[in-house]
């Protein structure tokens, strides 16, 4: 897929300041896989946002937030052009997202005795499943659970916590790092499949000139049809884990 260079009015759109902006999402570890003494993220989001920087023609300027939550309140405050989280409704108010560039599963661990085999079998009166607030799955999870109550808490750290010591009867999360809680409770497991698929895409306000966004929607469908998404997965070591997206 061949991308056109970007128009005056979408490298403006993009990059107002002159330099691109851009808002990333610490919390998932697939994502950005560390973060250098300096500061300095590393993973396939800081890449696309660097890629991007690239295709503009402009340097780049990666300000670090704690969670996606943080980036999506930062949308109407003018502080960065373009935020790498999950595309959700509710943070669609006040952002355009592109097409997915990678898609992580997400699903749910129970404990041992469990006999859930499945979302709805949870989704009773009573039951309590624990999850980090304001991730994409959480709000997919509010919009959609009708009879189970959501145990919101921090921290993917504080989740599995409260599962753990609540004694609840799930957890919901990335698979990825749910298996890796399988390690501090072997006895529990993961329900097969998914609840759904996170869409981690590429953001930016929509208080911006139109031309930016399209500039922004043609360059995550060629990072993806080109092999940069697939190739920045493989260099960080997440295959498997995350993976990239379909064309829209």
């Amino acid at each position: 897929m061949h991308l056109d260079p970007p128009s005056p009015e979408a490298v403006a759109a993009l990059a107002p300041t002159g330099t691109l902006r851009a808002a990333i999402n610490l919390s998932n570890f697939l994502l950005v896989v560390e973060t250098l003494d300096d500061g300095t993220p590393v993973g396939p989001s800081p890449d696309m946002a660097q890629a991007l920087a690239r295709s503009l023609g402009v340097p780049v300027e990666m300000t670090t937030y704690p969670s996606p939550g943080s980036v999506a309140d930062g949308a109407t405050e003018g502080v960065w052009d373009i935020g790498n989280i999950g595309a959700e409704a509710q943070r669609a108010v006040h952002i355009n997202f592109t097409a997915a560039y990678a898609e992580i599963e997400a699903t749910l661990m129970v404990p041992e005795g469990s006999s859930a085999q499945s979302l709805a079998d949870l989704d009773q009166p009573g039951m309590r499943i624990a999850v980090k607030d304001r991730a994409a799955y959480c709000l997919w999870l509010e919009r959609n659970i009708e009879h189970a109550e959501l145990v919101k808490v921090e921290s993917l750290d504080a989740s599995f916590e409260a599962f753990a010591e609540q004694k609840l009867d799930a957890n919901a999360g990335l698979r990825p790092r749910l298996a890796t809680d399988l390690d501090s409770m072997p006895s529990a497991r993961l329900l097969e499949g998914r609840f759904m698929t996170v869409q981690q895409a590429m953001g930016t306000p929509k208080d911006r000139d139109p031309a930016g966004f399209a500039y922004l929607t043609a360059f995550v469908e060629h990072a993806k049809a080109s092999g940069m998404v697939a190739e920045a997965i493989a260099r960080h070591g997440v295959e498997g884990k995350l993976a990239p997206a379909p064309p829209a």
